[in-house]
């Protein structure tokens, strides 16, 4: 199946960057694509005026193709349609399903990557004529759709569809890539590991912590941060709110320790209030390590800052070389 994705995306290496809310800007896409991979922008939030400038910032980078992400949760319509208008390659649907995305996405040329946490929803968007499956473990930072470890998910998935599919969920070095493609998919999905990007636009501080976390620094919570985005489960770095939040017992929204405390402000300056589902970007004020971290399990490999290229080709590097080595040792 490699040589299928590798065909439906144009890319080199079976690497794609994930769509990090508020950290995956054009220059991370941008830079993973001219690195040979591919990448996934989010602007599935944004007005339409800025999906297109998103769009246009990524294509003033490269002359490769990328996906942009869609939460089927929200209002989706009009931004799968300027995405048509503009001509991207790809779109990465996610949080749920809907055929009408795919076949809207489909009849315009645009190819579907649909996200999904079992092999019977892998089934689905393939029946739906999903072009690629991202399979989502349990072990993924952000916003995590199932609950099944990435190690029983892959296969799994494999099993049910004849179509690619991308493992996402803990992959932040050559040992998780590898593993990933033995398994069966055609690539890895990988998140946590490009917050330590020289391309990622986070917070600084959001970045010391994840160079400083360990495998063990994460917390998987089903409403802690949640104030705009309700019945959403994610993973975060662990934190003073998370356990300020595990001392009170978990309570739930409306009960939490200073729940709506304003910690400090965006770029524009809007308050940002404890419990806040908002990854703090550049210009971010206040107190940001109390703020939603997201990152996933992957996040004890993230150990130093590189640029996104160069993670890129260590990734697929060491992959091969631990692919070979097996290969020899076995055959």
């Amino acid at each position: 199946m490699w040589t299928h994705l590798k065909t439906l995306l144009q890319i080199d290496r079976p690497i794609l960057s994930a769509p990090m809310g508020g950290a995956a800007g054009p220059d991370l896409v941008a830079a993973v694509c001219n690195a040979g991979g591919f990448g996934v922008i989010p602007l599935w939030s944004q007005p339409l005026p800025e999906v297109r400038a998103g769009i246009a910032a990524i294509r003033a980078q490269t002359d490769r193709g990328f996906a942009v992400n869609l939460n089927l949760g929200f209002d989706w319509q009009d931004r799968l349609q300027v995405c048509i208008d503009e001509g991207v390659a790809a779109v990465s649907l996610f949080w749920g399903h809907d055929p009408r995305a795919i076949e809207t996405a489909k009849s315009a040329g645009v190819l579907v990557l649909s996200s999904v946490g079992t092999a019977a929803e892998a089934r689905q968007a393939a029946d739906a004529g999903a072009d690629i499956i991202v399979a989502q473990g349990w072990e993924a930072g952000g916003h995590v759709w199932g609950q099944v470890a990435t190690m029983a998910l892959i296969p799994a998935v494999v099993d049910a569809v004849d179509v690619p599919v991308i493992a996402a969920g803990g992959i932040a070095d050559g040992r998780g890539l590898a593993a990933a493609l033995m398994l069966g998919a055609s690539a890895g999905w990988v998140g946590t590991r490009f917050l330590a990007s020289q391309e990622a636009a986070i917070h600084q501080t959001y970045r010391e912590r994840v160079l400083k976390a360990g495998e063990d620094g994460t917390t998987w919570a089903h409403d802690l941060y949640d104030l705009s985005w309700p019945d959403a489960p994610h993973r975060v770095l662990t934190n003073s709110t998370t356990r300020q939040w595990q001392d009170a017992g978990s309570p739930a929204p409306g009960l939490r320790p200073q729940e709506g405390e304003v910690l400090g402000h965006r770029p524009n300056g809007d308050p940002v209030t404890r419990y806040q589902s908002y990854t703090p970007i550049d210009g971010t004020t206040g107190t940001v390590e109390a703020m939603s971290l997201w990152a996933g399990q992957g996040v004890g490999l993230a150990r130093h800052i590189q640029r996104a290229a160069e993670i890129v080709e260590e990734l697929d590097r060491d992959a091969r070389r631990i692919i070979a080595a097996g290969a020899a040792t076995f055959g």
